[in-house]
């Protein structure tokens, strides 16, 4: 089955659908990658986004809320339950909702681009294709 031509990176990764036919989902729990997708069979175990998404969403979310507390305790000196009740759902209202999209966001990104893992060069093996020069 082919990739249909209306449909982008962004709408499959951010609807956390089969990058392949964009029907299928790609999760069968909260952050937990299914092995297939049930409507086209696209196997998904070339899917690695590790800690991309937990690490962009920190840089760009954690950060000002992190930075929303400190500004918090040195203007008003608030006791420590203001923070409790304040910083730390704001924190994890910023932080959590957006990590599933972002990682079906990673793993679109890697199907579409054909991403695979790193390998190593062999000294001294050419790379020139066979019959040719160089």
């Amino acid at each position: 089955m082919q990739r249909s031509t209306d449909q982008s990176l962004l709408s499959v990764g951010l609807r956390c659908r089969c990058p392949r036919c964009g029907e299928g989902r790609l999760f069968t729990g909260f952050l937990t990658l299914k092995p297939q997708c049930e409507a086209c069979g696209l196997d998904y175990s070339f899917a690695d986004p590790a800690d991309g998404p937990a690490f962009f969403i920190m840089m760009t979310m954690a950060f000002p809320v992190t930075a929303f507390g400190i500004w918090l305790e040195l203007a008003c000196n608030p006791p420590l339950w203001i923070h409790a009740v304040v910083t730390l759902p704001l924190l994890l209202l910023t932080c959590v909702p957006v990590i599933r999209p972002l990682k079906g966001l990673f793993i679109a990104s890697q199907y579409i681009n054909k991403a695979e893992e790193g390998r190593f060069a062999v000294p001294g093996a050419s790379t020139a294709r066979p019959g040719t020069r160089g």
